[in-house]
Formats: C-alpha cells, sequence, structure tokens
C-alpha cells in the first residue's frame, strides 16, 4: 500500500491510519457507490485537506480508483479482487444458491443468505419471489441493522465480544430491546422481525465445522403468512437451514447448540 499521509491530522500512528482506511472503505455501499472527499469529511469528522489525502493515497495503492464524476471515489480494483477471494473461501456462497431457490418457491417469499462482514451481517445472495405482483427484496451487499432478524441470530451464535461493538454508541433502550430479541433467538433457534412499513422477515442460523458460518432469510409483505412455530414456512426456513449446515460439515455444532 502507498504511505499514507496523516499530516495534519496531529497523529502520525501506523494503526491510526490503517483505521481510518478501513473506515473509509466501510462508507461504500450498494446505495453509496462514489464519494468526494468532502463526503469522506463530512462522515468521519476530518477536514478536508486530510480526507483527500487519504483518498488520493487510496488510489495510488488501488483501494480506490477515481469515479466518472469529477472530484469522486470509487471502490478500486484491488477491493474487487479481494471482495471476490473473501467470497470464494465461504463455501456456502457457492452451495447455497439452489436452497434459497428451493426455499423461494415453497414459501414464496424471496430468500437471502447473509454472512458477517466487517461490522455485523451483509447481504452476500437474494433469491427474489417472483411469483407475486409485489416483489420484496434487498441489494447484495447491503449491511443489515439493528432492526434484522439475520443480526440477531447471528448475536445468538456470537460471543459477548461481538454484541459489544455491534451496540457501540446505541441508547441504553435500543441496546435493551436488541438484548431481548438475542435471547429469543438463542432460545428459539431462529429470529422473527416486523418493521413499521409493513415488511417482516425471518432467518435462522447455518453453521460449518467451526460456528455459525452465514444465516438464511425469508423476506415479506403479507403481514397474514403464517410463520408460527409448527407452521410449514418456517419448518421448511429451518429445514434448509439445518440442509445446509450438515452440507458443511456443522452438523454436529448445530445438535450442539440446540441442546444448549
Amino acid at each position: 500500500m502507498a504511505n499514507i499521509d496523516v499530516t495534519g491530522e496531529g497523529s502520525g500512528s501506523d494503526i491510526q491510519a490503517v483505521q481510518r482506511v478501513g473506515q473509509i472503505c466501510a462508507l461504500f455501499g450498494p446505495r453509496t457507490t462514489e464519494l468526494t472527499a468532502a463526503d469522506v469529511a463530512e462522515r468521519l469528522g476530518l477536514n478536508r485537506t486530510t480526507a483527500y489525502r487519504y483518498c488520493a493515497s487510496l488510489v495510488t495503492a488501488g483501494i480506490l480508483e477515481r469515479g466518472q464524476r469529477r472530484g469522486t471515489f470509487v471502490l478500486g480494483g484491488l477491493m474487487v479482487q479481494l471482495g471476490i477471494h473473501a467470497l470464494a473461501r465461504r463455501r456456502v456462497v457457492e452451495i447455497a444458491p439452489p436452497y434459497l431457490a428451493e426455499l423461494s418457491a415453497a414459501v414464496r417469499m424471496t430468500t437471502v443468505l447473509g454472512v458477517w462482514g466487517a461490522r455485523g451481517p451483509v447481504v452476500a445472495i437474494v433469491n427474489e419471489d417472483l411469483s407475486r405482483t409485489l416483489v420484496v427484496t434487498v441489494h447484495a451487499g447491503t449491511q443489515l441493522d439493528l432492526n434484522s432478524s439475520q443480526l440477531r441470530v447471528f448475536l445468538a451464535c456470537k460471543d459477548e465480544q461481538a454484541f459489544e461493538q455491534i451496540t457501540e454508541g446505541v441508547s441504553d433502550a435500543r441496546r435493551a430491546e436488541l438484548e431481548a430479541g438475542v435471547f429469543m433467538a438463542r432460545r428459539n433457534g431462529y429470529s422473527i422481525t416486523s418493521h413499521p412499513d409493513g415488511l417482516f422477515a425471518a432467518a435462522a442460523p447455518v453453521y460449518d465445522e467451526y460456528g455459525i458460518c452465514a444465516t438464511v432469510a425469508v423476506l415479506g409483505a403479507d403481514q397474514m403468512a403464517d410463520l408460527s412455530p409448527g407452521s410449514p414456512a418456517l419448518t421448511k426456513l429451518l429445514s434448509i437451514a439445518a440442509t445446509l449446515s450438515d452440507e458443511l460439515g456443522g452438523g454436529q455444532e448445530r445438535k450442539r447448540i440446540a441442546e444448549l
């Protein structure tokens, strides 16, 4: 990587520079494909000169590229290459598509595979249900928020440190709400969440031999859909998650977690 000039920020720490690079890269997403140095400065609390120096250095390193619009930056070729390698290491991403298609066809809902990213679960694969007039979907690469059922399932299977990182800076009330949702996910083996806009989601964990490696979720807009315990839709979701776990060699881990 090219040297990052942190002059003007009052710190020559290599660790701080690396952390800042991570923060800049994390600003990009499905709905934020390009940023200006001013955008970076505003979102990270930097002065514009420092933000521009970081961005320019990251262009030299191949982490960012100049955008088509004047003064903008986009994720560079190195990030594309690393992203492909990172996903290729996760076997679940390779084998999940037919299972998501089977689940979507059975329950007539959009299905999603989530994997754990730098700041929590990220959408890796989406299989849209096109059998209805209204298509409920989410973009691949979306960072899932505190309201997501997939986040609650992940946290139910992870240690306390993961929970602390996710809830850093969150209000006590919001933290308590999430903690209750995580408890329910741990107790039930799945999580169901609803949203003010009428959407809902249900998620279940997928394990490999090392522990939870992904989540499978269904998305819908029909509040009359039956996701009660023992319902066909929830049963199918749990069955698909269990089958994926078994294929990934996580059957014993799945049974161990269920017995806790």
